[in-house]
């Protein structure tokens, strides 16, 4: 995701829907675990924010990037949470080893979400080196996280009013 003037980091508290009574889980790789902890640490801000409960929120861990769409299909099969956020780091090698995961990991959040109808959130980084790791994931370029829980929160919003649950739903 570029982020020359889109910078979703920097966010209004208030235009993002409550989330009281909702639920979420979030799938976090292990492996560059310094960046994926402060990938999860971002997420885990806004969804306090929106008056999300820590008992709501659902954190589960797994070996590596390429698990992410099976962790993301067992919380919503499982655990019926309301949205899912995948966080995950692939930072380039000397093999192509680097563009299997993240194809795999991209199509796979995307086809979850497709299965399911229920928003789960990209927040993989795909970064040639970890100085570009940091830089997205809490440093100077803010921090992907946080992007990744707003984008949930805003699905989760969309979902509820066109579901007519938040209101009275679309009437042609």
């Amino acid at each position: 995701m570029a982020t020359i003037n889109k910078n979703l980091s920097d966010y209004d508290a208030t235009s993002l829907p409550s989330m009281t009574g909702k639920q979420v889980a979030i799938v976090v790789s292990e492996w560059n675990d310094e960046i994926t902890n402060g990938l999860l640490n971002g997420a885990l801000e806004v969804l306090r924010e929106a008056k999300m409960e820590d008992r709501n929120i659902l954190i589960k861990h797994v070996p590596g990037t390429y698990e992410l769409p099976l962790a993301a299909a067992l919380c919503l099969d499982y655990a019926h949470v309301d949205g899912v956020i995948a966080i995950g780091s692939v930072i380039r090698g000397e093999t192509a080893h680097f563009d299997f995961v993240c194809q795999a990991a991209a199509q796979g959040i995307k086809d979850v979400g497709l299965k399911f109808q229920k928003p789960v959130i990209f927040c993989v980084l795909t970064d040639d080196n970890i100085e570009q790791s940091r830089a997205r994931s809490g440093g100077a370029l803010g921090n992907k996280g946080t992007e990744a829980a707003v984008a949930c929160l805003k699905m989760i919003g969309l979902q509820k009013e066109l579901s007519g649950s938040w209101g009275t739903g679309f009437k042609a």
